[in-house]
């Protein structure tokens, strides 16, 4: 994000006022024709390159800044700077800082947009301590003029924001995702500021936490809108490619969600909103691979790369991987064709060969691979590619019986440099078609050290050695075994016991009783209780035996007339059930006493 620093204050003509206006409801485009027609001065020269920034015209932009008279504007050179790194040219900034004779350090803001241009050179050390110096002139000019502390968090949240992002390209991930939702926490006035920190944010996490993600983006949404669209604060301060970044990431929320309608209507949106971009076909691809609808991503994309083939190429790659992935090697080898720049590099020629070879044409992959050795073959670099790319062509088209081919590529090989393997393959292919020629080229090849001894043709007269399946087994069994045994020979390892404290092993007293740790019921001394059986002779309540005494004696004389006929252990068992019934009986013994 660079740092525009407000717009300069002059005493306009009337007829500017217009103008002004309608940059205001960004009808830029109006404001700009209405300006053409105007006296050309230092104040229409300004307002038109502030228009044309914020068109997104960069170069025109700073044409007019190097064409302004020796200005007596204090901004201009900041949003000199600014329009230099909009633009893509970074590297310009500091010739013309030296040309104008202002430092960076000067003011908070020509600092800030000298960070950002030393951001884009990659010097992000640099940046970093020239964003803390432009922190520092900030608070302290404001300061000074009395700004509340409120309007100074504002107006150098930019400088915050930008810290956290030289923090996340440094490498330090943790530190940003603090930054950035300390940023969003302070709830700033500046919207600008909060949607690059969301943003960043969401983009730093990726899918992680998709649901936090969404709700903060909602933040940044038109409340008035079904849709998701930026807010109007935002959606004008924004250059085009932050919106898209916000856009796009958005939709990839979406998807992780699976929110699959609202990522469609969003998608569906986007061509209008950015018509120059490659982004919205390459997203409404992604939606259609997620639904498993690969032909119609191929589709979209091959629709886009005829239509505008000056941005085909990131557009054709997709489309050749989605092709890939579905399984349809010819539309993924055609989209890989269709980009000339890289149909030499070995990377696109070992896909290309892949591709074809998958999808049975083995006579075109054949002619990538000539293709690729022909344009090495004339390339004046450094870095050339010819062996490798000759080498796998000689066994590519060995592998597929092309073993004349193969032998005049390692013939080749050999005259021009002299390799040992393609030596070796040579003499592997030249056999199968002219046995005298590959003796030939054997004879180049240096013998191996350890082989004078042997005899190589009583070697070849000789049967070979014949392979006994039984006795290979048994030794194969006998070596598994004793490797066994040997391992837990290793294993077993004798400890010295551990005895409990206080234990005499040369005394050790009697020996424990072996059923100690069953349950009592499982032991052989176990004994079950005895039931109480004059228990369950009991009938009815305590007082339903009372009788008068008539009844009471007769009841007594039988009982005793009975005991005495009775034996010991029927006298034992009456004793048992009568034992209950005492209460009842001292009743009696009562009435008997009235």
């Amino acid at each position: 994000m660079t740092l525009m620093a407000p717009f300069p204050q002059f005493d306009l003509l009337r007829v500017l006022l217009r103008i002004s206006d309608s940059s205001r409801q960004n009808k830029l485009d109006e404001a700009l024709q209405s300006l053409k027609s105007q006296e050309r001065s230092s104040a229409t020269m300004l307002l038109e390159s502030q228009i044309l920034f914020r068109l997104n015209k960069m170069d025109a932009c700073i044409d007019i800044y190097q064409n302004l008279p020796k200005p007596k504007i204090e901004s201009v050179e900041v949003n000199s700077v600014a329009g230099l790194v909009a633009a893509g040219r970074a590297s310009e900034v500091k010739r013309m800082m030296d040309k104008l004779g202002v430092k960076a350090n000067n003011s908070f803001e020509l600092a800030y947009n000298s960070a950002c241009s030393l951001i884009e050179l990659n010097k992000y050390t640099d940046a970093e301590q020239l964003l803390l110096v432009a922190r520092r002139i900030g608070q302290e000019t404001m300061v000074s003029d009395n700004f509340p502390e409120d309007e100074i968090e504002n107006e150098l949240a930019p400088i915050s924001v930008q810290l956290a992002y030289v923090q996340q390209l440094l490498g330090h991930k943790q530190e940003a995702i603090e930054a950035y939702t300390d940023i969003i926490k302070q709830d700033l006035a500046d919207e600008l500021s909060l949607a690059v920190a969301v943003n960043n944010l969401i983009a730093l996490r990726g899918p992680r936490d998709v649901s936090d993600g969404l709700r903060k983006f909602d933040r940044l949404r038109e409340k008035d809108k079904q849709n998701f669209h930026l807010a109007p604060g935002v959606d004008l301060k924004l250059f085009s490619k932050q919106r898209e970044s916000i856009y796009v990431n958005r939709v990839l929320l979406l998807l992780h969600a699976n929110k699959m309608d609202q990522a469609r209507e969003l998608v569906a949106a986007l061509p209008d909103m950015f018509p120059d971009s490659v982004t919205p076909a390459l997203l409404q691809a992604a939606v259609f691979v997620r639904e498993n609808k690969a032909g119609k991503a191929e589709d979209i994309l091959g629709q886009f790369s005829e239509k505008f083939p000056d941005k085909s190429k990131v557009v054709l790659l997709a489309r050749a991987q989605v092709a890939a992935a579905a399984g349809h090697p010819h539309i993924a080898a055609e989209s890989l064709a269709k980009i000339p720049d890289i149909q030499h590099m070995p990377a696109t020629v070992a896909t290309l060969v892949s591709l074809k070879e998958r999808a049975g044409d083995i006579d075109g992959a054949a002619a990538v691979l000539d293709a690729a050795i022909n344009w090495w073959s004339n390339a004046m670099t450094e870095d050339n590619k010819l062996t490798v790319l000759m080498q796998e062509a000689a066994s590519f088209k060995l592998r597929h019986g092309r073993e004349e081919d193969a032998a005049r590529l390692y013939e080749e090989l050999v005259k021009s440099h002299g390799s040992v393997e393609a030596l070796v393959g040579l003499v592997t292919t030249v056999a199968r078609v002219d046995v005298k020629k590959a003796e030939a080229y054997e004879k180049k090849l240096k013998p191996l050290p350890g082989l004078k001894a042997v005899d190589v043709n009583s070697l070849e007269k000789t049967s070979g050695a014949k392979h006994d399946e039984g006795i290979s087994h048994v030794r194969i069994t006998e070596t598994y075994e004793e490797g066994k045994s040997k391992a837990k020979s290793k294993k077993k390892r004798k400890r010295k016991p551990k005895y409990p404290k206080g234990f005499d092993p040369a005394n050790p007293g009697p020996p424990p009783d072996p059923e100690r740790w069953l349950p009592k019921r499982e032991r052989s001394s176990y004994r079950p209780k005895r039931k109480d059986k004059r228990a369950a002779q009991v009938r009815g309540s305590q007082g339903s035996v009372a009788r008068d005494k008539h009844e009471a004696g007769a009841t007594s004389n039988t009982s005793n007339s009975k005991s005495n006929q009775t034996t010991t252990s029927k006298g034992a068992s009456q004793n048992a059930v009568a034992e209950p019934s005492k209460p009842s009986s001292s009743k009696s013994r009562k009435k008997s006493r009235n």
